[in-house]
């Protein structure tokens, strides 16, 4: 296993979807502030700022910008990320899917809405991660992820973060987005220092807390497969769209849009 690793951590990610890997970055975020900036100076084409007019501070996310962005490619390429993933996805490959950056300024009450990434998304499979790792010391505007919703029965509907639409046809197959807090259900969060972060399967339920804080909340995500992950088609465009793929259901996905990275 990775120095970083404990079976804990491994233990705790298969049963309850979700671990917290101390310093994972810890190395690099001088490195993934720079990419930040650098990302939020020159947009890529699905930044989206998440705030209504009239709603104070700014919420800013992007992502598959890692390919033009030197900083974000060094440490996904050269950390330690793929590595901790194959132990916590128990996993001989680990691929690239995409990153995403997430930048709640000073004063911004909104809340990250709670949702899945995977029904966001053309891949399924066990064996998926992410990470979620904030380049300023977090407590209030901490992630928060709900133990074992990766083993729900049913994917919770996708929905649009500004217009709350939903993203595809309310179809059978998808459950409505649950309130965790009153519904009782066990939600894990983590006071979380730069470097840090929360690794999750795609399937966890998850959300943020606004940043009514003096201070930035930038974060830095990783999303990663593991062997079983597979093209799937929903029904609708997905997040992100990756257009003109040209894959089937069932295949891996390509390797020279998503590669596998050294685990070394």
């Amino acid at each position: 296993m990775h120095p970083l690793v404990t079976q804990d951590h491994i233990d705790q990610f298969q049963r309850d979807g979700v671990t917290l890997i101390k310093g994972l970055w810890a190395d690099q975020v001088d490195t993934l502030r720079a990419g930040v900036e650098r990302n939020m100076t020159n947009p890529g084409p699905y930044a989206a700022e998440n705030l209504h007019k009239g709603e104070a501070g700014r919420f800013f996310d992007d992502y598959c910008n890692w390919q033009r962005i030197p900083e974000f490619e060094d440490v996904i390429r050269n950390g330690p990320a793929a590595a901790v993933a194959a132990d916590l996805m128990q996993s001989k490959q680990v691929q690239l899917f995409h990153e995403h950056v997430l930048v709640k300024e000073p004063g911004t009450s909104k809340p990250t809405p709670w949702h899945q990434d995977g029904p966001y998304y053309f891949v399924e499979g066990r064996q998926t991660v992410s990470f979620w790792s904030p380049l300023d010391p977090v407590r209030e505007a901490s992630l928060r992820c709900v133990a074992g919703s990766h083993l729900w029965d049913k994917p919770v509907l996708p929905t649009r973060w500004l217009s709350e639409e939903n993203f595809y046809p309310d179809e059978d197959t998808y459950m409505p987005v649950p309130d965790p807090d009153a519904e009782g259900m066990t939600v894990l969060e983590w006071p979380m220092e730069p470097g840090d972060a929360v690794a999750f399967n795609y399937g966890v339920l998850h959300g943020a807390r606004g940043n009514t804080t003096d201070h930035r909340r930038r974060a830095f995500s990783l999303r990663l497969l593991g062997d079983d992950a597979r093209y799937v088609e929903r029904p609708g465009k997905t997040s992100p769209p990756f257009p003109g793929h040209d894959m089937t259901p069932g295949q891996r996905l390509r390797d020279d849009w998503f590669p596998v990275l050294d685990q070394t």
